[in-house]
């Protein structure tokens, strides 16, 4: 029989080596997400210099410029959506909500004649409310993510539609320096577009790393039956990380209609699966509880110097959709994979 001695020690033991179990996997983590955004960024190289080799147009100041911009609107919506994936859920509704978000600005500045301030900020919270319809069905409602992100995206789609008239908005009479917000210059070479992306990136690994709003975001994407037990309102947090990726979405809209000085209303299909393809690249794990924002970054600059480099070769739409559904497809894939590694 042991003594209440030796009981000790031997809980202390086992605490220790439970410990020392905890410290080994999460170092061999954080190799493995340091080794996975290696290999994105690796893949980025190499696809730069492969279009760069195979048409001098790639590598052009303005063409850059082009790809920057491109990453910018991407980024944005991947910045967001990698909260919603961290925590296992996911957003359908990213292209068709920033449509709507860009088409209500357009309708705040230029149909009810308001500030472009008040245009953007409306654009913003338009982005927000979505947020925060989503996560109601998804928490309240207990609707899978998928279903409910899916409706979301098909309303979002028809209203931006009905709302529009179908037409684009245009700001060029109405408001002529709307378009300043993406592609003027605060910083000399670097267009308004890409430094809000840059700020965005920086706010997003902040809140991810520094606040409760990131440490929520892990626990529920890692466990969130736990989480709940623990006394957290996962439901309430749920809803909070669909608003703040809405506002990033809202922030999308409001920098695509900037870049393209209107509304247009049918902009957004297909950009739900650049940013999301963009996330999982960057090492965020469709199961959730593993992600991060730099990796995301990365992701998203594979995604759009891949399209524009197709673009810039003479690649067909319809190919270069067939070649972006394979890199889903392979980047879900090897997602898979490491999880199976993992477990």
């Amino acid at each position: 029989m042991s003594t209440p001695q030796q009981s000790g020690s031997t809980t202390t033991v086992v605490q220790q080596a439970v410990a020392e179990n905890t410290d080994k996997r999460d170092i061999s983590g954080m190799l493995k997400r340091q080794l996975q955004q290696s290999l994105a960024f690796g893949t980025l190289v190499v696809l730069v210099i492969f279009f760069a080799i195979a048409s001098p147009a790639f590598f052009t100041v303005s063409n850059l410029t082009t790809v920057l911009l491109s990453t910018a609107v991407i980024a944005i919506l991947a910045l967001g959506t990698t909260f919603v994936i961290i925590t296992g859920g996911i957003d359908l509704s990213l292209g068709t909500g920033m449509a709507l978000c860009a088409v209500m600005t357009g309708v705040f500045i230029t149909n009810w004649g308001l500030p472009i301030w008040v245009g953007v900020l409306g654009g913003i919270a338009t982005g927000v409310l979505m947020g925060l319809v989503n996560g109601v069905n998804i928490t309240v409602l207990r609707l899978p993510p998928f279903i409910a992100t899916l409706a979301m995206m098909m309303i979002a789609g028809g209203l931006a539609l009905v709302i529009s008239n179908v037409r684009p908005i245009y700001f060029s009479t109405s408001a002529p320096d709307f378009k300043r917000i993406a592609l003027g210059v605060l910083i000399p070479g670097i267009p308004n577009a890409v430094l809000i992306t840059i700020v965005l990136a920086i706010v997003a690994a902040l809140v991810l790393s520094k606040t409760l709003l990131g440490r929520y975001t892990f626990a529920i994407g890692s466990n969130e039956e736990a989480t709940r037990l623990s006394g957290v309102n996962t439901r309430r947090w749920t809803i909070f990380v669909y608003m703040f990726a809405g506002a990033f979405v809202g922030v999308a809209g409001v920098v695509i209609a900037a870049r393209l000085d209107s509304a247009q209303p049918q902009i957004g299909m297909g950009y739900e699966l650049q940013a999301i393809a963009a996330v999982i690249i960057g090492g965020t794990s469709l199961l959730g509880g593993r992600g991060s924002i730099i990796g995301t970054v990365i992701g998203a600059l594979i995604m759009s110097v891949l399209v524009n480099g197709l673009s810039i070769l003479s690649i067909q739409t319809e190919w270069r959709n067939i070649v972006v559904g394979v890199v889903v497809l392979l980047a879900v894939f090897f997602d898979s994979l490491r999880n199976r590694q993992r477990n």
